[in-house]
């Protein structure tokens, strides 16, 4: 699974990836590489957002579409906890966006 920090790689327009390998994008996540990521991401504060992520299905994809509300449904009551969550998630929803993005481009060149 891959682990994005906040840092930018210069050749790259993409967060650097630390310790764990996950080439797939996060929509196409599994719920356990969502759970794995949080390991990474939260291990300090992550047992009630294990807890959701496992009680909720949370695959990649609802991962994406994660919103303060929805957290605090699933039991997140600290705020800034779900500040810090929905930090992260906003950084993978970047680079699902570019990832997005790339496909779309290869696709109009491969086409000419």
């Amino acid at each position: 699974m891959q682990h994005t920090s906040e840092h930018m790689s210069q050749d790259k327009l993409q967060p650097t990836v630390t310790s764990v390998d996950c080439k797939k994008r996060v929509s196409l996540w599994t719920v356990q590489k969502v759970h794995s990521w949080v390991r990474l991401q939260f291990p300090c504060c992550q047992t009630s957002f294990l807890l959701a992520i496992v009680n909720h299905a949370i695959s990649g994809r609802a991962l994406l579409r994660l919103t303060d509300s929805k957290l605090e449904r699933m039991g997140i009551a600290q705020k800034q906890q779900r500040h810090d969550i929905l930090q992260e998630v906003l950084s993978l929803r970047v680079v699902e966006e570019l990832d997005n993005l790339n496909e779309i481009v290869s696709e109009c060149f491969f086409m000419l």
